[in-house]
């Protein structure tokens, strides 16, 4: 039995709100992306390619996955190591961040290099997401966040490509 592609979106949709993630959260993390390639960009914009971005049944696979196994780091319910490596977001596990590029791929090699990016300076959302303070884990949603906005980011990039500013001219 195939699950349906609406059922799954409003699940995804639904854990990334439970989860303290809004569309809007995401679309200043696609702002920040793209506000100096594309002109008269606006936050209306970037919230529309991310909704966009979560009509994709890969997307709604990515996060119901990898926010399933954050919950389940919380509540100690994954065998050692694993337990520990999730729930300390250890660096060298490497797993979230290949769930986040089953996203990305989506939209190509730019997908690919905007994600890199925002992965590595965590603006908005991500820098709250990425604290590991308090009863949370978010070993998985952080990068699902990202790659998101790296795919809405992408996704612009190619739908209009003419609206691009003079400095990559």
């Amino acid at each position: 039995m195939v699950i349906k592609k609406e059922t799954l979106e409003e699940k995804a949709r639904a854990l990334l709100l439970e989860r303290g993630v809004t569309i809007e959260d995401i679309a200043e993390l696609v702002m920040f992306l793209q506000k100096d390639y594309i002109t008269d960009l606006t936050l209306e914009d970037c919230a529309e390619s991310v909704d966009s971005v979560l009509t994709k049944r890969e997307v709604h696979n990515a996060i119901i996955t990898g926010i399933q196994l954050d919950i389940l780091a919380e509540q100690k319910q994954l065998m050692d190591p694993l337990q520990h490596i999730i729930e300390d977001d250890e660096g060298l596990y490497g797993i979230d961040e290949i769930l986040a590029l089953s996203i990305v791929n989506v939209y190509g090699t730019i997908g690919f290099t905007n994600y890199g990016y925002i992965d590595k300076v965590k603006p908005g959302i991500l820098k709250q997401l990425n604290r590991h303070d308090g009863d949370h884990v978010h070993t998985f949603l952080d990068d699902i966040v990202g790659a998101i906005a790296a795919s809405a980011a992408s996704r612009l990039a190619h739908a209009e490509p003419e609206k691009r500013s003079r400095l990559t001219q």
